[in-house]
């Protein structure tokens, strides 16, 4: 039997990079999913990614998580269409790149970056909670009504430079997860943590081959991960395997975050 056989899945931010292999993972694995990108343009783009992989088990609803209103009728969607949810992956980001450093960038863009990371995954996962998770009968098998996964980062313990809207957010997501995981769990509702490094996205596609190579010195595994090695790393925390995982921060950093510094400089 597949791992996700007659669960009912979202993956917000869906559509591009590592939102495309997690819905990829949970279709393949057996899950109904919805999935969602921020505009109707790059939502299609996602689908017609997916549809060209010969995956039909998905449907693709444009929503800004930032906006109350778009998560309202994507929930509308998954009712009508699905009438449950099983399992949310909070995906969607905004990387917050181009906005300078601490001392250039205008406030209104820590807000921006916060609004899509910060508030757009607390109103989903509320959202979750109260439209479908509260009214369903808990899983015999694990005695949990629903399962919530954050994508956070590495950067949230390491920072990078002048991101500081990004890293404050996802600073901002590993204490959310542990506030969550705590008022819910006694609900029957799991809540964990997914911490990314370096992942291969289209974005490496433009850097040089020395640029790529200086980076992975940086992994003690020599290797940044795929979107499919943190889609992996989601599926473990929403199954069953996982059921007693509860306000975790799983780091999938080839190492990155285990070392001082790289080992060219460490001397």
């Amino acid at each position: 039997m597949k791992r996700f056989e007659g669960k009912v899945v979202l993956v917000t931010g869906g559509n591009r990079n590592t939102g495309i292999e997690i819905v990829d993972l949970f279709v393949r694995e057996g899950a109904r999913v919805f999935m969602c990108g921020s505009s109707a343009a790059s939502t299609a783009k996602g689908e017609a990614i997916l549809r060209g992989r010969g995956l039909d088990g998905f449907t693709a609803i444009p929503c800004d998580v930032s906006d109350w209103a778009q998560v309202q009728a994507l929930f509308d969607v998954i009712a009508r269409e699905a009438g449950r949810l099983d399992i949310l992956v909070n995906n969607a980001a905004n990387q917050g790149l181009g906005h300078g450093g601490p001392l250039e960038m205008k406030p209104e863009m820590l807000w921006d970056v916060f609004k899509t990371n910060l508030v757009g995954g607390f109103q989903v996962t509320q959202t979750a909670c109260n439209r479908f998770f509260m009214k369903q009968e808990p899983n015999p098998a694990t005695n949990q009504r629903g399962v919530v996964v954050f994508l956070g980062s590495n950067t949230s313990m390491r920072a990078i430079r002048n991101r500081t809207a990004y890293v404050t957010s996802k600073g901002g997501i590993d204490a959310l997860v542990r506030s969550l995981a705590l008022d819910l769990g006694p609900l029957g509702i799991r809540v964990n943590e997914v911490a990314p490094g370096y992942i291969y996205t289209e974005r490496w596609d433009a850097l040089s081959e020395d640029v790529k190579a200086r980076r992975r010195l940086n992994c003690p595994l020599r290797k940044e991960a795929t979107g499919g090695d943190i889609a992996e790393a989601v599926a473990f925390l929403a199954s069953d395997a996982a059921r007693n995982v509860g306000g975790e921060r799983l780091v999938v950093d080839a190492g990155c975050s285990a070392q001082h510094m790289p080992e060219d400089v460490d001397f």
